[in-house]
């Protein structure tokens, strides 16, 4: 904008003074030419009037003051009367009365009156090469082309400093707003120009509209939170009333299997038994989710990650029997972290391996360092995993699986639980396939400060 506001300036400056010098050039040729001629009229009168005067215009002409003009007196048919000439006259034809152009002159001519001894009419030409008014009006032109240029260049270099001062206002809102962008901070503030102009009005409403913009923030910000604190809050308050109906249908169940009971009476039982478990996961699910939106990280301690994740895959064992576990664990990985949390970001991969692959697939968790993280992996040599991208963390999102036809397929928040935890000890989790072709799932975790490396156990298969 700059540039163009340069450009257009010295445009205008430029149509403007090549109008003026034509005009000017015009005016000033013609004026420097009227000049000429009448300077030649009148040195041409004054030279006839004084050969008049000598009688004998053949006698004389020597004298004359003429410069570098040239004057030669010839008959009507242009030779010369008595050679006289001034040196170096070129010869300039016939007499034509009044001012003519022969070649590179003019030339005054007018008869001697009264004629002369000699008997015959005789003629005066006064002629002045233009060579000299030429150059003067070439450097009349030369000067207004200058002129023109240099006018132009200062219109351009004006231009730009305007455009520069104008813009320097702009150049600062521009600032502002990328680095707004790039913070993703509408309680910046924008810098306000010292001029009451257009784009002093243009901040003050981007200014406003910033501080509505965080005002309307805070408010959704704090609406969030009030919502993120009722879902834990009402989570962790169904888990009593759940954990009574679960106690009180097992204590029916059990009373059933001692006395008796028709066969409709258990089905009924042992359904509400197992939506009631069902709904106490899910629960777990969201208060865990609910508790990490709303930053309230449960108590925390030093823990051997080998030994949550042993703990994890032995709780596993007894309902994988269709699937073979493979669990290397060295000791002395020790995180800063919530054991059940941990816990269950173990448990839940490892039951993602478990319900996303057929039969007779292998399982396995390896544990190991990397840097100053731990790393745990959880793979297995099923199909892999489908092209979902992050939308694999998303919460309420299932795969297809052999297990997900089953009545226990999981409610969609694994993986997203798994994040959560993740995120919530400084870590992170990864996708990717693993050597045998399926599906991989790594999570970096930070180790504590006095964690060792230690030598690698050896496997541990279920």
């Amino acid at each position: 904008m700059r540039w163009r506001l340069a450009g257009v300036s010295a445009a205008l400056t430029l149509v403007i003074l090549v109008v003026f010098a034509l005009v000017v050039g015009q005016l000033a040729t013609s004026r420097i030419k009227d000049d000429f001629r009448q300077e030649l009229l009148s040195v041409g009168s004054q030279i006839r009037a004084n050969l008049q005067l000598q009688r004998d215009p053949a006698t004389g002409i020597d004298d004359l003051p003429v410069g570098d003009a040239a004057v030669r007196v010839v008959d009507g048919s242009g030779r010369l009367v008595g050679e006289q000439e001034t040196p170096g006259a070129p010869n300039l034809g016939a007499p034509v009365l009044g001012v003519t152009e022969v070649g590179d002159y003019d030339v005054y001519a007018q008869p001697l009156d009264p004629a002369t001894l000699i008997g015959q009419i005789t003629y005066v030409q006064y002629a002045r090469s233009r060579d000299q008014l030429n150059e003067t009006i070439n450097r009349l032109w030369l000067f207004l082309a200058g002129g023109v240029l240099g006018g132009t260049l200062l219109a351009a270099l004006a231009g730009l400093a305007v455009a520069n001062r104008a813009m320097r206002p702009i150049s600062g809102l521009t600032r502002a707003a990328r680095k707004i962008a790039d913070t993703r901070d509408p309680s910046l503030r924008l810098p306000m120009p010292e001029t009451e102009d257009e784009v002093a009005e243009l901040a003050q409403t981007l200014d406003k509209m910033l501080r509505e913009l965080d005002a309307a923030r805070g408010e959704t910000e704090q609406m969030i939170q009030a919502q993120r604190d009722f879902v834990a809050d009402a989570s962790h308050e169904l888990r009593t009333p759940l954990t009574s109906i679960l106690a009180n249908l097992e204590l029916l169940e059990a009373s059933f299997a001692e006395r008796g009971a028709d066969a409709d009476e258990e089905e009924i039982v042992a359904g509400a038994l197992g939506s009631s478990r069902r709904m106490r996961r899910l629960v777990a699910d969201l208060l865990l989710l609910a508790r990490a939106d709303a930053g309230r990280a449960g108590p925390r301690r030093a823990c051997d990650l080998g030994e949550v994740a042993s703990a994890a895959v032995d709780e596993l064992r007894p309902t994988a029997v269709e699937h073979r576990l493979i669990l290397e664990a060295p000791p002395g990985l020790e995180v800063e972290g919530n054991p059940d949390d941990l816990h269950r970001l173990v448990l839940n991969l490892v039951e993602n391996g478990i319900r996303h692959t057929p039969p007779g697939t292998n399982v396995s968790v390896t544990l190991g360092r990397d840097g100053d993280e731990a790393r745990l992996e959880v793979a297995d040599d099923g199909p892999g995993l489908p092209p979902m991208g992050d939308q694999i963390f998303a919460r309420f999102v299932r795969g297809e699986g052999p297990a997900d036809l089953s009545r226990d397929a999981g409610t969609g928040l694994g993986l997203a639980i798994v994040r959560a935890v993740a995120s919530s000890h400084g870590g992170r989790v990864e996708t990717g396939r693993s050597e045998a072709g399926g599906a991989s799932f790594v999570v970096h975790l930070p180790l504590r400060e006095d964690a060792r490396a230690t030598a690698t156990s050896s496997p541990i298969e279920a």
